[in-house]
């Protein structure tokens, strides 16, 4: 991510609120922008305890439960009188900030920033409330250079950022194959290229990485160029299932607009159950918020296998979160958190069960 800096340490970076630690899976840079856009309200409609609500997300496949939700109307619809305000922000770190400081009320984020941004704050500055995506991150190389996952050792393989979600989970399968690796420099047994994903297919293209552990639509970019899946890292997590996006809240909103943060959960979990329902129509759903927001729309060649590989639903997947940050400590790049509190699945399972829904789990992590 272009705008982020490089990390000395991350211990040292966790009490330095300023600086992006362990950054999410968009890889294209840090920079925020309110687009404004608000979606029609049907006439008559009741407002709820806030005149508005500031949401945020990124324009990337693995966020299009918002993207879809906000082209389609339908956490607008669950709103009533209340506005939704949609802001885009490019990074993990700009999304927390913006949270913190007030300018949005919930987001969609990657485990990681969540983490940080709880523990950072000590645990008072949000709570994950519900879950969005599973899955969309593979390990692609040049078929001419890499035949076997053997054949990784020695090679230069690319990852987002120092710290961030794809780049602890290549650190911990390099660990599992018993290879060393210096976390920080990114020397050893395999070369740990951190590139912005944004740049990652030029860099393929050129032969300065071999391949890459990269988030969707980043891998599909690759294999378009030539490139190779040697694994889906689903294949890794029980029942193929990871947190790769949440929904998170700021703690005050929760606690003075509960009405709210209730009405937009529960307008997830129908965005969730229209995109399972009509893949296609949401497929290209997300792509048309995509083209407007970045001017550009995915050729198909990329958005059809990227949107196949990623899994739309409510639970926030609690324990593998846990599990993520299990790795950053094991990798030596995150003192171990204290992540009690995190959750807060009280309002989803009351959504959840409104709709005829199973509950979700905490994993032991929750504030209730």
């Amino acid at each position: 991510m272009s705008a982020a800096r490089p990390l000395t340490t991350l211990r040292t970076i966790a009490v330095t609120a300023a600086l992006p630690l362990l950054l999410t899976a968009c890889g294209y840079g840090s920079k925020s922008t309110d687009d404004g856009k608000q979606t029609a309200i049907a006439a008559g409609a009741k407002k709820l305890s806030a005149d508005e609500v500031r949401i945020g997300y990124f324009p990337n496949l693995t966020h299009a439960t918002a993207l879809v939700g906000v082209q389609e109307g339908l956490l607008q619809k669950e709103l009533g009188g209340t506005t939704v305000k949609a802001a885009t922000f490019n990074a993990g770190p700009s999304e927390i900030e913006a949270l913190n400081a007030g300018a949005i009320d919930i987001g969609w984020i990657g485990p990681s920033p969540a983490i940080n941004g709880y523990t950072k704050s000590n645990g008072r500055n949000l709570r994950i409330i519900g879950g969005s995506a599973s899955g969309g991150v593979k390990l692609v190389v040049n078929p001419d250079k890499i035949k076997s996952l053997d054949d990784v050792k020695g090679k230069k393989i690319a990852t987002p950022q120092l710290g961030n979600t794809q780049d602890v989970a290549f650190l911990n399968w390099i660990a599992g194959k018993g290879w060393k690796v210096d976390a920080q420099s990114g020397k050893g047994d395999v070369s740990v290229v951190r590139t912005d994903n944004k740049i990652t297919p030029d860099a393929y293209k050129s032969g300065s990485i071999d391949g890459a552990w990269v988030p969707e639509p980043t891998a599909s970019k690759l294999v378009a160029e030539g490139a190779k899946v040697l694994l889906d890292e689903s294949d890794l997590w029980p029942g193929k299932k990871f947190v790769i996006t949440n929904i998170i809240v700021s703690q005050k909103f929760l606690k003075e607009h509960p009405d709210v943060v209730e009405a937009v959960l529960r307008g997830s979990v129908k965005t969730n159950e229209w995109i399972n329902a009509n893949p296609e129509k949401a497929k290209a759903a997300a792509n048309d918020a995509l083209e407007k927001l970045s001017g550009k729309a995915l050729p198909a060649d990329v958005i059809d296998p990227a949107w196949k590989s990623i899994t739309f639903l409510d639970d926030p997947l609690a324990s593998t979160l846990n599990t993520e940050a299990e790795h950053a400590v094991k990798a030596g790049l995150l003192d171990k958190p204290d992540l009690k509190g995190i959750y807060d699945l009280t309002p989803l399972n009351k959504v959840l069960k409104s709709e005829g829904k199973g509950g979700v789990d905490n994993a032991g992590l929750g504030a209730e």
